[in-house]
């Protein structure tokens, strides 16, 4: 009879204690050891087993600490009262961005959310300002935050998709003031406020609430419940709304 299944078996169903290979001999040991690697190269498919097994574990565990994280910051995440809310303002369900305007996925995922948001009609959208990639993401956001304390959330909107849609190169002054005449607003304002004690204290605020919810790259979305770590296809995205919706 082979001993290390029925030892395997003992060992994956009982406590570590009720099992203690210490008590065994050296020979004893070495006997099990060898028969535990004949098994496993025999039935290589209990690795695998084993791997799904764990990783399903580390999932559910990450969800479920991802819960606590969006319930003990809801108020931050969904009512800060600085940060832009687009989408159904009134919405059933919201969803949170955390976003950097120099991140190519942030790009990537810019008309996937969308059209997740148009399709849907019933999501209220809330974009979070995270600059982490250098000096010129956090300029980019400073000019956005800017724009929507100064004048409004009509051209705050055009800004954020215009970053994503149509600024290319360098972000500069001078940049900058070319894409706002794109755009079709006064620059000066803007320029003027980006490096006002409210506008940095939106960025600190968003970066505080990230290392609370141990958010370290961009996207990042909270949908409902759910947080979703980067970025997913449209499909991904709408499965999970449904999912919070029931």
């Amino acid at each position: 009879m082979k001993l290390a299944p029925l030892v395997l078996a003992a060992t994956l169903a009982t406590p570590a204690a009720a099992f203690d290979v210490s008590s065994m001999s050296d020979a004893e040991r070495e006997a099990f050891r060898a028969e535990v690697r004949s098994y496993l190269l025999e039935h290589p498919e209990v690795l695998s087993e084993a791997i799904d097994v764990l990783q399903s574990r580390q999932a559910e565990a990450a969800a479920s600490q991802d819960l606590a994280l969006v319930k003990a910051n809801e108020s931050d995440l969904f009512a800060d009262g600085h940060s832009f809310v687009g989408g159904n303002p009134e919405g059933s369900l919201t969803v949170v961005e955390f976003i950097d305007y120099r991140c190519g996925y942030c790009r990537k995922a810019h008309a996937e959310v969308a059209e997740l948001i148009s399709s849907d009609g019933d999501i209220r959208y809330i974009v979070k300002e995270f600059p982490i990639l250098g000096e010129q993401s956090m300029i980019a956001s400073r000019f956005a935050i800017a724009a929507l304390q100064t004048h409004g959330e009509e051209v705050y909107q055009k800004i954020n998709a215009g970053f994503y849609e149509s600024f290319r190169g360098d972000v500069t002054e001078a940049t900058l003031e070319s894409f706002a005449d794109e755009l079709g607003f006064d620059p000066a304002p803007v320029l003027e406020r980006m490096n006002a004690p409210e506008v940095t204290k939106v960025i600190e605020e968003n970066h505080l609430l990230a290392q609370r919810m141990q958010i370290s790259g961009t996207p990042t979305f909270v949908m409902g419940g759910q947080m979703l770590r980067g970025y997913a296809p449209l499909a991904t995205m709408q499965a999970i709304v449904a999912e919070e919706r029931g």
